[in-house]
This record gives structure tokens, sequence and C-alpha cells, in this order.
């Protein structure tokens, strides 16, 4: 388990992604842990090393006795960072992990390149934590679930009950009164309003529609109006945004610390060579009567449409070969066959899409598919 002891924390974190990529520090919501970033930690870690952390009193981490301050939890992040040699990083929280943001950028801001303010404020107010910490002390996490739950999720979203709400109330009643409880005294205590015009910092500021705990209205329109050059996106969801809309939180996070590539030839040879391989491009540079041509495809095909983040390799390999199937084009489907399963396709991923082929364009095109898709597995 990875555990690092930071003065007087035991602290669990989680990496993901290659070591050459930038890291992008993820911070969870009060009440939540470092799983709350699942979603997004499978999309990110294609583009940075994806680090996320359990906070003080939360998951796995220790619930140290005592209020706790946003600096403490602040420090405990850049202390977090120091012990794994990471400089710099670009840090995305919500909620209380977007109030260690606005701490770190304000505090730390040599230590950022960017951050991600997600439904969170610089001064959430005081009375209702201070109720929440006396319940949880007096009477468990149970005494605050409910109340809890219906500011976390839409109404629409609870009562679908998907697994990412069942999850996230597990996560919820397993987390320590007393960690739960410290961290309730930090959100009560913060007031962050005083340095918004320092930040210099690139920032994004995500706010959820339906979020009836931190809404846009005196909270996500303080930090747009003070700190200068922000953005801001709006999502239809409640508080936990992430959660309720993961992949467009996911693009907006892709969109605002990436930097566009689309259309640049270099960047589309690269995804070429690594979708169809080395000999396969080598070839068909090397042997097509139009340069033109291949410099076309090299920078719209692979350097716009490939190169775009919103899917993974693997879900644009698969929308190809079922659209080649559909459309009989068979050297197309072969190709992306082949490759694809000396890559990131097993045999059962072009099962299911030649099922849903036969549906959707007719049973000869999944037959014909079927037969190409045997020859190419048994090369």
């Amino acid at each position: 388990m990875p555990l690092l002891s930071l003065g007087d924390l035991t602290c669990y974190y989680r990496m993901d992604g290659r070591d050459d990529r930038p890291v992008l520090m993820l911070s969870h919501s009060l009440g939540q842990d470092h799983g709350m970033w699942d979603a997004q930690a499978a999309d990110l870690s294609a583009h940075f090393r994806v680090l996320r952390y359990d906070t003080r009193g939360h998951g796995a981490s220790t619930a140290t006795p005592g209020d706790y301050r946003i600096e403490q939890l602040g420090r405990d992040a850049l202390a977090l960072a120091d012990a794994l040699a990471i400089d710099r990083f670009a840090f995305c929280g919500l909620s209380l992990g977007g109030m260690i943001g606005l701490w770190l950028a304000s505090h730390a801001p040599t230590r950022l390149t960017a951050a991600v303010l997600a439904n969170t404020s610089p001064r959430p107010g005081a009375e209702r934590m201070e109720a929440r910490r006396q319940a949880v002390l007096s009477s468990g996490m149970a005494a605050v679930a409910d109340a809890v739950m219906g500011r976390f999720f839409s109404p629409r979203r609870l009562a679908a009950d998907p697994p990412t709400v069942a999850a996230a109330r597990r996560t919820l009643l397993a987390t320590d009164p007393a960690g739960y409880a410290g961290c309730c005294t930090a959100i009560r205590d913060v007031n962050l309003t005083a340095v918004l015009g320092d930040i210099r910092l690139p920032i994004l500021i995500i706010s959820g529609n339906l979020d009836v705990s931190l809404p846009w209205s005196g909270h996500g329109d303080v930090l747009a109006n003070a700190i200068a050059g922000a953005r801001a996106v709006h999502l239809p969801t409640a508080h936990l945004s992430n959660l309720e809309a993961p992949r467009s939180f996911t693009a907006a996070l892709v969109d605002f610390l990436l930097p566009s590539e689309m259309g640049d030839r270099a960047v589309g040879l690269r995804m070429r060579r690594a979708v169809l391989g080395d000999e396969h491009v080598d070839r068909a540079l090397a042997t097509s009567p139009s340069p033109d041509f291949q410099d076309l495809i090299t920078q719209y095909a692979w350097g716009t449409i490939w190169a775009r983040p919103g899917l993974d390799v693997r879900s644009r390999r698969l929308l190809t070969i079922a659209i080649a199937a559909a459309l009989g084009r068979w050297e197309e489907f072969r190709l992306h066959v082949r490759t694809g399963l000396a890559r990131e396709l097993e045999w059962c991923d072009l099962e299911e899409v030649l099922l849903h082929t036969a549906i959707y364009a007719g049973v000869p095109a999944a037959n014909t598919g079927f037969h190409i898709a045997v020859e190419e597995r048994e090369r």
C-alpha cells in the first residue's frame, strides 16, 4: 500500500500514468476519498502522471485528532509532492479540495503550473459546517448521510441510484467522524477572499448548475470576478460534478490543461505510427502515388480527429472498425483489426463490435467482418 509518513500524518496516495508526463494532483471533497477520481484518472493518465491522495482524516490517511486548518491541508499536499520529488504540478480540487487549491494558488504559486477549482468557494460559510461537525462527533456519520447525499447529487441522479451514488454513500459512511469533523472546522473557518486578487496562475472554475451546497452565485462568481483571467465552465450537475458528469468534467480539464496540438502534422504522424505501426506507415509513405494525400490524412485524420483527447485510442479504433464494416470498407477494416489486435484490442472487443454491426448494419456485413477478423487473429 502506498503510504508516506509526512510528519504527524500518514498519507495514502496513488500515482497513475507514465513517469515522463507532467504531474496532475487531484484533491477530493469532504466525505469522499481518492476513489472519487477513478473516472478522471483512467482518462487523464494518458496525458499526466495523475497523483491522487486521501486528505487528512479521510480514507486510508490518518485521522489526526483535533481541528484542522486549510493551511494545514495545503501543507499536507506540498509535503506529499516533496516526498515524491515533485517540484511543480497542476492541481485540481473539488469542494474542500478546491479550497486547498485556492490556498496553494495564493500561498505557494511557484509550485503550481495551473489550478482547477471545482464546486468550491473562498468563503463557504460557517453555520452548516459547525452543525455537521457536532452531529458526526455526537452521532456518527449516519447522522448526516442523507442530507449530504442530497447535496452531493441532483434528485434525478439520486433517484436513478447508479453505482457511483452507492459508492459515494459507502465512502461517506466509512469516513472517520473525527477526521470528517476536523475538516468541517477547516471549511468553517476558511476565508481566502482577501488573496484572490493576488492569484496570477491559470485558473479554471467548474460550477454545477444544480449545486445547492456551493452554487455559482456567491461562490463561483466571486472566484471568477476576483481572479484575473480565470475561465469558467458550468455543468448540469449538483455538488460532485466529476461524478455526475465525469466525461464532461474530464473534457473541461483536458481543454484547459493541455495545449491544443490538433492539426499539427508532427502530432498526426506520431499518432498514426502509434495506432498503425511504423512498418505500415513507412510503407504507405514510401509507396503512395501522392505525397500530398499522405500529408492530408496525416494532418487531418490523424492530427485532428485521432489526436482529439475526448475519446481514447481504443474507442476510436472500435468506432472505425464498426463504420468500416457498415460501409463495406474492408481494406480499412482489415487494417484496424490487424493493428488493433497487435495493440489494445482483444477478440472479445471485435466480437462485441460485430454483433452490434449485425443489428444496425446487417448480418452480411457482420458475417464478412467475422471472417476477416478470424483471418487476422490466426495470422
